[in-house]
């Protein structure tokens, strides 16, 4: 069996969103009990990532790192359309992923315990991201 929800994430600007529980009601409103979890961002300039959920310490670090590796206005990009953080958004986009896997046990996306599930918008404005969760067994 395949079933496919669509969920849109309203962000703040740069920084990740936890749609965990976002993702384990779409998981469970399936009905499917073990199977595969795919989830797709529709966007280049955000990404998808499971990352510590217990201490917020370790999103601003990841967000820290990545404005060290790429910088904003970065006279390297010529890409700047949008403003400039605009190609940088992208660099940070395909350093990262818009898919991911995960597997579905007993009703829920299986999860380790201390991930989450998080929409990391690159962009320093606020903007709506779609992603499907598509879920797919028995």
């Amino acid at each position: 069996m395949y079933q496919a929800k669509e969920l849109t994430v309203s962000t703040r600007g740069r920084g990740l969103v936890d749609i965990t529980g976002e993702v384990q009601e779409a998981v469970k409103g399936t009905g499917i009990r073990e199977g595969l979890c795919t989830l797709f961002l529709h966007h280049t300039s955000a990404s998808l990532i499971i990352g510590e959920n217990a201490d917020p310490v370790v999103q601003r670090d990841l967000e820290a790192f990545f404005s060290r590796l790429v910088k904003d206005g970065d006279p390297l990009f010529q890409h700047d359309a949008e403003g400039p953080d605009d190609m940088p958004a992208h660099v940070r986009t395909v350093l990262t992923q818009v898919s991911l896997s995960i597997p579905v046990k007993d009703g829920e996306a299986d999860l380790g315990t201390w991930q989450g599930v998080y929409l990391w918008e690159h962009r320093t404005s606020p903007h709506r991201r779609r992603v499907t969760v598509s879920v797919l067994g028995g």
